[in-house]
């Protein structure tokens, strides 16, 4: 095995912590005959117990040892990867040196761990071969990276040849590129003090598209309209959507990812103290083949709160412009984000006459260089109502429609009024009384 990770080029910098080299390095200590059973087992079992926590994150399946190597194969960036990204497998001579990579990996797929564990007296390897998973629910592992994962493992397993496989790998790389962003829709980011920026990816999303949110739909036109332009490398615009809590606006963004996933669309969700970062996370992701939004949540800025002038500099006026596969949602209760107060418009001409101040001006200018903006306000008692009928017979609640309407109303009266989410909480009230 150490003898085949030399043939390896393109593919070779996998790091000397990586499970691979790891085990590759014990098969050489075996292989010389001067090793140290108890120990040599002791560093065997270290490598299947990292392997079987990956495998619980990632939620491989029936045979881990190949869902572990074709991971390697789709997040390994490296010359060829990058470039089948951006155009597929071109003809070109390094594809010569990318086939023979696959060879290897094909090879070690394959592996025969039969003389090892029976010098050793292990089973360990058989066992991560055909592996049985025991049922969890997807919140517990990322299910995108699962499918693709699972997916290329038994396309590559059955494939007829080298030719067949150069085939299968590279036509992920066109179709989903490679790495974090190639296997997962949506991330987070983490950046402790002046090191790179890391992205991570959020595991448990809801699978909502837009079409589950009830009503709204001029909203939802507008939002899909703008995205799809987006997507299709047309002139589109930064989106603010804006309106009465529980209506909607972050259900709504947080859709686009599952309806968009297969088309590029990645989603990168940040807070208000992470707009210092935006700079490193544009220039990290700016020259990808994707099409990311950068989502903020419940936007808003107290009177003393500067964070603001980050995001006016990267959503238009500083010096590096906003890269084209990169657009801004936000979603706020307010219309003009920033806290307003009278003392802003004190600026007072010498005849008394009170007018818009420089500093309101600034702070108004925020919201300005969102394109779009969407309105979602609430709803009627009429369309709450009927939100409510939606929302429990899609759910299967079978309760007479006048008593339905009658305790969804004492509902609304007790939990802030009329909105979706108050909806949506009514009918999970409802379900877990059936369930009792």
């Amino acid at each position: 095995m150490y003898r085949e990770l030399t043939h390896l080029l393109l593919f070779s910098d996998l790091g000397e912590d990586e499970i691979l080299v790891k085990v590759a390095e014990i098969f050489r200590d075996w292989e010389s005959g001067q090793f140290d059973r108890d120990a040599l087992v002791g560093r065997i079992y270290k490598q299947v117990k990292r392997l079987l926590d990956l495998s619980t994150v990632c939620g491989f399946d029936e045979n881990l040892w190949q869902c572990y190597l074709t991971w390697l194969l789709m997040t390994n960036q490296n010359s060829f990867t990058q470039t089948c990204e951006r155009v597929g497998a071109s003809e070109g001579s390094v594809n010569h040196f990318a086939k023979n990579d696959f060879a290897v990996f094909r090879r070690l797929m394959d592996f025969d761990f039969g003389p090892i564990e029976k010098d050793l007296g292990i089973d360990c390897f058989s066992v991560l071969c055909d592996y049985h998973a025991i049922p969890k629910k997807e919140r517990m592992y990322n299910r995108d990276i699962s499918q693709q994962v699972r997916t290329l493992r038994r396309a590559i397993a059955t494939s007829a040849d080298n030719e067949e496989m150069f085939r299968l790998v590279t036509d992920y790389y066109r179709q989903y590129g490679y790495g974090v962003f190639a296997m997962s829709r949506a991330f987070r980011i983490k950046r402790e003090g002046n090191g790179p920026v890391e992205f991570l990816p959020i595991s448990n999303i809801d699978g909502v598209v837009l079409d589950d949110l009830l009503g709204y739909e001029l909203q939802k036109t507008e939002l899909r309209r703008n995205t799809e332009a987006f997507l299709a490398g047309k002139r589109a615009n930064n989106a603010l959507l804006y309106g009465d809590a529980g209506t909607g606006k972050s259900t709504s963004v947080k859709a686009l990812i599952n309806e968009y996933f297969d088309q590029g669309l990645r989603m990168i969700e940040i807070y208000k103290h992470q707009f210092g970062d935006l700079s490193a996370i544009l220039a990290h992701i700016k020259n990808r083949n994707y099409r990311f939004i950068i989502f903020i949540d419940d936007l808003s800025f107290e009177e003393n709160e500067v964070e603001y002038k980050f995001l006016k500099a990267v959503i238009e006026g500083g010096v590096e412009t906003r890269p084209d596969n990169v657009l801004i949602y936000a979603t706020s209760n307010r219309r003009h984000l920033i806290k307003e107060t009278w003392k802003d418009r004190n600026d007072m001409e010498h005849n008394g006459d009170i007018h818009r101040s420089d500093t309101m001006e600034e702070k108004l200018s925020l919201a300005s260089r969102f394109g779009v903006s969407i309105n979602f306000n609430a709803p009627s008692f009429k369309e709450y109502q009927q939100i409510v009928l939606a929302l429990a017979r899609r759910q299967g609640i079978t309760m007479d429609e006048k008593e339905l309407l009658a305790k969804a109303h004492t509902w609304e009266v007790r939990h802030g009024g009329f909105s979706g989410r108050v909806a949506q909480q009514f009918v999970h009230y409802l379900e877990g009384l059936q369930d009792a």
